[in-house]
């Protein structure tokens, strides 16, 4: 993808991958500005109706203004080029249209880098605590639920501004939201399928959810509370609340234990 155009952001970087689909980095070349484009995976990419969904979602997305929560632009559709199919090992014909979203652009690390260098001073803790909750409560005045706040997607700028990335997307991105979009299946969590090989992305997923969403259960804005509580428990501690070898261990744990 490196040094490909898609519609007009050229692709300079690979910044990520995960459950949500791949991140780059890109330029906009009609407002000279770089940006962060999300390729949105096959699984919603490719059913007309996931997409549209999806593409609701994203419209309420964008109306998160703060200035806590990284930016939704625009969701874009461009036909696959024939050196992108080329590039991807694919003829062109099998690949007819990439489907991604245009996000603002946030420099510096995430919690979880951070936090891989051990726990935080409470003067540090308590501005980025504020501006979660401060970005917490304007989505959830909304209406909107994060459904995946952890480490990895809370970024802190160079200037110590927070930005929580991905808000709302998991919602966005769930084949079983619908009438009951409220209902959290485990099971098919995009984050949880995504990288069924990758133990370690499984477990920093669990280790945040929230009881009911562990059980699989009805969710509500209280389950970005109590991640946001396991995170500023990791923020102290340098030790994740529920701890566990496997996702069915950090699951029991929440489910039955209290954090030490």
């Amino acid at each position: 993808m490196i040094g490909l155009t898609l519609s007009h952001f050229k692709i300079t970087a690979k910044l990520g991958e995960g459950g949500m689909g791949e991140v780059y980095r890109a330029e906009d070349t009609k407002l000279g500005r770089e940006v962060a484009i999300k390729v949105l995976p096959e699984t919603v990419a490719g059913d007309a109706e996931r997409l549209a969904r999806f593409e609701r979602e994203a419209k309420v997305l964008a109306s998160l203004n703060h200035p806590n929560i990284a930016a939704i632009y625009s969701l874009e559709s461009t036909p696959a080029s024939e050196s992108a199919s080329t590039e991807a090992g694919r003829p062109s014909s099998e690949t007819a249209t990439v489907n991604f979203l245009v996000m603002e652009l946030v420099e510096g690390e995430d919690l979880k880098e951070r936090l891989e260098r051990g726990s935080l001073p409470y003067s540090t803790v308590q501005p980025i605590a504020l501006q979660i909750a401060e970005a917490l409560e304007v989505a959830h005045e909304k209406g909107i639920i994060h459904r995946d706040l952890k480490p990895a997607n809370i970024k802190v700028t160079p200037e110590g501004q927070v930005k929580i990335l991905d808000f709302g997307l998991a919602k966005a991105m769930d084949p079983t939201a619908g009438p009951e979009a409220g209902r959290f299946e485990v099971s098919m969590s995009p984050t949880l399928t995504a990288q069924m090989t990758q133990a370690g992305v499984l477990l920093g997923t669990a280790a945040y959810m929230s009881p009911e969403q562990a059980r699989g259960q009805q969710i509500d804005q209280q389950a970005d509370i109590w991640a946001y509580g396991a995170v500023i428990f990791e923020m102290l501690t340098g030790q994740v609340a529920f701890p566990g070898a496997t996702v069915t261990d950090v699951m029991a744990a929440i489910v039955t234990h209290e954090p030490e």
